[in-house]
C-alpha cells in the first residue's frame, strides 16, 4: 500500500474526499427528508403544504443533486483506484472487504438515484407539482425502507476498516 504511484495517490484522495462529502450529505438528505412525515405511514405533516414545499425542494435541491454527482465521483474514482493501484486484495483483506461494501451497496443505491435523477429533473423544471416530489420521496423510502441506515453504517464501517487495516497478510 505504500508503493502507489502518483494517480493511485490521486484516484485515493478524490475517493475519500468524495465519500466522505457523500456520507455527510447522504446523512443531511435524509434527516431532512424523513423530516417532512410523521413518524408513522409516511403522512406529510400538517405544517408542509404545497404553498411552500416548492420553495422547500428549490433550497433542497443543492443536496440532492451533491448527493447524486458525489457518489458517482465516490463509485468511479474508487474503481480507478482499484484498477490503478494493483493492491492485492488477497494481501490486504481490509480492502477486499471495503471492496464488497461498495460493490454489494451498488446496485440499490444506483436505483435509488434513478427516483432521485427524476426529483433532481423535476425541481429543475421549475414547473413542478410538489407532490409528484413527495411522491416520489415516499417511493424512496418505501422501496427500501431501511436501506439507507444500513448503507450509512456499511460506510462508517468502511472509514474504521480504512483507519486500522485489519486483515493483513504479511
Amino acid at each position: 500500500m505504500n508503493n502507489l504511484n502518483r494517480f493511485s495517490k490521486f484516484f485515493l484522495f478524490i475517493t475519500c474526499l468524495a465519500g466522505a462529502l457523500w456520507t455527510g450529505s447522504y446523512v443531511v438528505r435524509l434527516s431532512t427528508t424523513y423530516g417532512f412525515f410523521e413518524d408513522t405511514d409516511f403522512i406529510l405533516k400538517p405544517y408542509y403544504n404545497t404553498g411552500n414545499l416548492s420553495e422547500i425542494f428549490v433550497t433542497l435541491l443543492p443536496l440532492f443533486t451533491s448527493t447524486f454527482v458525489l457518489y458517482i465521483i465516490f463509485f468511479v474514482f474508487f474503481i480507478l483506484f482499484l484498477i490503478t493501484s494493483k493492491v492485492s486484495l488477497k494481501l490486504n483483506g481490509w480492502l477486499f472487504l471495503i471492496t464488497i461494501l461498495v460493490l454489494i451497496t451498488f446496485p440499490f443505491e444506483a436505483y435509488l438515484m434513478t427516483i432521485d435523477w427524476k426529483i433532481i429533473t423535476l425541481i429543475h423544471s421549475e414547473v413542478f407539482n410538489p407532490n409528484d416530489i413527495i411522491e416520489l420521496i415516499r417511493e424512496r423510502f418505501k422501496i427500501f425502507s431501511s436501506f439507507p441506515v444500513i448503507e450509512i453504517f456499511s460506510y462508517f464501517a468502511i472509514v474504521f476498516l480504512f483507519i486500522y487495516k485489519p486483515l493483513i497478510k504479511d
